[in-house]
């Protein structure tokens, strides 16, 4: 899942996004406006966390840019006042759910994880395949009936390739589905992160390298 953090309040911020990194998210942060217009421009997500009083370009602005995309991300909206007007105001921008500050950090992933299934290109709860089945929303992955024990990246990894549906996925397209912008693109993290999925998932192969192209689940084992 990939989501985007946009609240001008820095440390509000990054706390906000160090917590849902470690729920195993892949999550870029914007402190403006202005910011979260360009990563808009940049990358596709699932959920964007936005912060209604922003510098630079208004949060209802960027609330309005979000809802009139083709594929746009699901919204929950942020704001320091908690109000049913103020409720009503923001869904009626097209936000997808409104929280109030200050909160509470579970609820907040619950809300974002409840946003992310309602998303309508959401797809199937659970994948199959080379004997492993794998829950998202549950982050439970195993593989004959066997419980996998996997980092939030190995994680993400699979549940890429799985979503796939035994298509080819360069590390590129990898990196750019299980990993955000405060990662480093030039590192081998990918294929370092694949070589301990595999491990981790065991014999007979199950993540086949398909060469100068990518990666992918294997039809049969």
């Amino acid at each position: 899942m990939r989501v985007l953090v946009v609240e001008d309040a820095r440390a509000l911020a990054d706390v906000v996004v160090e917590g849902l990194r470690d729920e195993g998210m892949a999550v870029d942060v914007a402190y403006d406006g202005l910011q979260a217009a360009m990563r808009l421009d940049l990358n596709i997500y699932d959920v964007v966390v936005l912060d209604r009083d922003l510098p630079g370009v208004h949060g209802d602005t960027i609330c309005r840019m979000i809802t009139e995309r083709e594929n746009p991300a699901m919204v929950l909206m942020l704001t320091a006042s908690g109000t049913p007007a103020q409720r009503v105001s923001g869904l009626s921008l097209g936000a997808d759910d409104y929280l109030s500050k200050p909160f509470h950090f579970p609820e907040l992933v619950l809300r974002i994880r409840a946003l992310a299934r309602r998303r309508p290109t959401a797809q199937a709860r659970i994948f199959r395949a080379a004997g492993i089945e794998l829950a998202p929303l549950q982050h439970t992955a195993t593989r004959d009936g066997r419980r996998l024990d996997l980092s939030a990246k190995e994680f993400a990894v699979l549940e890429a390739l799985m979503r796939a549906q035994h298509a080819v996925l360069s590390a590129e397209d990898l990196f750019a589905q299980a990993w955000d912008e405060n990662a480093d693109p030039f590192t081998k993290t990918v294929h370092v992160t694949l070589s301990r999925l595999r491990r981790k998932l065991g014999d007979p192969p199950a993540i086949e390298t398909i060469t100068n192209v990518g990666y992918r689940i294997t039809e049969s084992t």
